[in-house]
């Protein structure tokens, strides 16, 4: 399970939206909808998922009708706010969306549907554990309307799998991206690097098997050791080493020359796309700063700068539905200067970057000395923006902190 929420102020009880809250519906709006289940919780995983023996109260075959019950919540508290637009985006994610029955994501697709309105062209998608796709799976969520699906590949080599506590058997990713394709859907794999006792040779065997896809899209993110996790314990024991930052740093390098070889073009720090239309729209959402509502337990939202977080047991959050209340546990309005430093944040990660003139006039000097160092493209910042070079990409966190500090 997932660490602590983060502390807020108290939410209200019907979930009601500030009065005097800055509403833009020209903004887009998605919808994230967590479906918090897995079979076996991975060692490196933080995410607020349960398995079976963990859900105390709470029951599987319930929880669609139960998170529809806060889709009808979501439309009243937006309507009387003056801010309900149709979606742009929906991702349902996890945990393990697939090991519910398709029927289930069909069903809340179709309540968020009836709720919010689809807008043209809107992409909608569902990730999946490649153990838990078949044919019929593909074929009941391309007909409910589902557009896009990310599969959980995370590496082709059975120890470096092992490693992580997946599951799943490698053949079976390339059977999972069949079916999607087959039933229409637009396809994106993702992989994990720096696993321990994962070579070089290991991370491009998973890249040469990726690439072999041919996924529009492909994920590749650097395992990061999360505190409280079976992993961190495992290295805090002396049992795995600690990731290797050079090696990881090395592995990143071989992922973009190995995918720009491919035909695949990244647009953030840890995403590759063949086109442009191609690129998740949803995560560019969350980077863009526009307005989503979470739905489920532990499920995050931002609608015009405010924050808000569910509570994280399926139980508790079953419990507040059940009783006709916000399943809100804390709520959160950052200031100016927060909000500023987000923004830089999140913007600076992708190919787009951020405008200089966004950046505080005290840190602006500091992106001459970024270029200098081969962190920020020389061509951008003539027009205007700070882009990050392949070294930028490496050293993210240290651009923010020289824009930022």
């Amino acid at each position: 399970m997932a660490g602590p929420l983060p502390l807020g102020d108290p939410a209200p009880a019907d979930g009601h939206l500030p009065d005097d809250l800055p509403v833009d519906t020209s903004v887009p709006f998605s919808a994230y909808l967590h479906i918090p289940f897995c079979t076996v919780r991975c060692g490196y995983c933080d995410f607020n998922t349960y398995t079976s023996t963990e859900l105390r109260g709470a029951k599987q075959e319930d929880y669609a009708s139960t998170l529809i019950s806060e889709i009808g919540l979501a439309r009243r508290v937006l309507a009387d706010a003056g801010a309900l637009r149709p979606m742009d985006t929906v991702f349902f994610g996890g945990g393990t969306p697939t090991l519910l029955p398709a029927g289930d994501l069909a069903r809340m697709l179709e309540a968020a549907t009836s709720a919010f309105g689809l807008a043209e062209g809107a992409e909608v998608t569902v990730e999946a554990n490649p153990d838990t796709v078949t044919p019929a799976v593909a074929r009941t969520l391309a007909a409910a309307g589902v557009t896009r699906m990310s599969v959980g590949m995370q590496s082709a080599v059975p120890h470096v799998l092992a490693s992580l506590d997946r599951t799943h058997r490698p053949e079976n990713v390339t059977t999972a991206v069949a079916a999607a394709k087959d039933a229409g859907l637009a396809v994106s794999v993702d992989l994990i690097y720096g696993a321990p006792g994962e070579s070089l040779a290991d991370w491009e065997a998973s890249l040469d098997a990726a690439l072999a896809l041919e996924s529009d899209h492909i994920s590749a993110y650097a395992l990061i050791i999360e505190d409280g996790t079976k992993l961190a314990r495992q290295i805090r024991r002396g049992e795995v080493p600690t990731p290797d930052d050079d090696l990881q740093a090395d592995m990143y390098e071989l992922a973009d020359a190995r995918l720009a070889a491919g035909g695949f073009d990244w647009y953030e720090v840890s995403n590759w796309a063949r086109t442009p239309e191609q690129r998740s729209r949803h995560n560019l959402a969350y980077w863009r700063g526009s307005d989503w509502w979470g739905f489920g337990p532990g499920a995050h939202s931002h609608v015009a700068g405010l924050r808000w977080w569910n509570v994280k047991h399926p139980a508790a959050y079953a419990q507040r539905l059940a009783a006709s209340e916000s399943p809100a546990a804390g709520t959160e309005r950052p200031d100016a200067e927060s909000r500023t430093l987000e923004r830089i944040l999140l913007l600076s990660r992708i190919r787009e970057g951020i405008a200089i003139d966004e950046v505080p006039a005290a840190n602006r000097r500091s992106v001459a000395g970024l270029i200098a160092d081969g962190l920020v493209d020389p061509a951008a910042a003539i027009r205007g923006r700070v882009q990050l070079t392949l070294r930028g990409r490496l050293l993210a966190d240290a651009v923010v902190r020289e824009l930022t500090d």
